[in-house]
């Protein structure tokens, strides 16, 4: 499956199953399981280096703030929630992860308190097989994940300020005088 099957799918989903993230991945799982056993481990594949791209020590940081927290599933799970936004918002997220916040939902989102995640999207490769093979998916080479680089305490909110200016103008309180 080439990269832009990979986000043609998750765009028909997109299309075709509302705009909750747990929709989305059911589509996903839907449309996938209509194609063949090859495209479904392409699909693996790929998703398996989209994941990998985006383990980055900012991107974790802008998981941190916008959900209140992240631990290391929590960041796994807010990636494919970040899949569900498309390619567009995903590649912009990952080269910029203060773009996020001006995406209307997260700005929303510091209002309400709304999470971000899809734990769904991670499996999605895996549902389809189970449902277009009745068998479990073969393994699928790892793709190892880069070296985070440098990390701040996610929790200085000066750190936050200075790393991520837009959603740290979100989603940390202003400074008291």
């Amino acid at each position: 499956m080439r990269t832009d099957d990979f986000w043609q799918l998750i765009d028909q989903a997109r299309a075709g199953g509302g705009g909750a993230a747990g929709a989305v991945a059911a589509r996903a799982v839907a449309l996938l399981a209509e194609r063949d056993a090859a495209d479904i481990i392409g699909y693996a594949r790929h998703q398996r280096r989209v994941m990998a791209a985006s383990y980055r020590a900012e991107l974790w940081g802008a998981a941190y703030l916008i959900n209140g927290g992240a631990s290391d599933d929590g960041f796994e799970y807010f990636r494919g929630w970040l899949m569900t936004q498309g390619r567009q918002v995903f590649a912009r997220a990952v080269a910029d992860p203060d773009s996020l916040a001006e995406l209307p939902k997260i700005r929303q989102a510091a209002l309400t308190g709304e999470e971000f995640e899809a734990e769904a999207m991670l499996t999605v490769a895996e549902e389809a097989y189970r449902k277009a093979t009745a068998a479990e998916l073969p393994p699928v080479e790892e793709v190892p994940y880069p070296e985070l680089g440098e990390f701040w305490d996610f929790d200085d909110e000066e750190e936050a300020r200075r790393q991520l200016p837009k959603l740290a103008a979100l989603f940390v309180e202003a400074p008291q005088e």
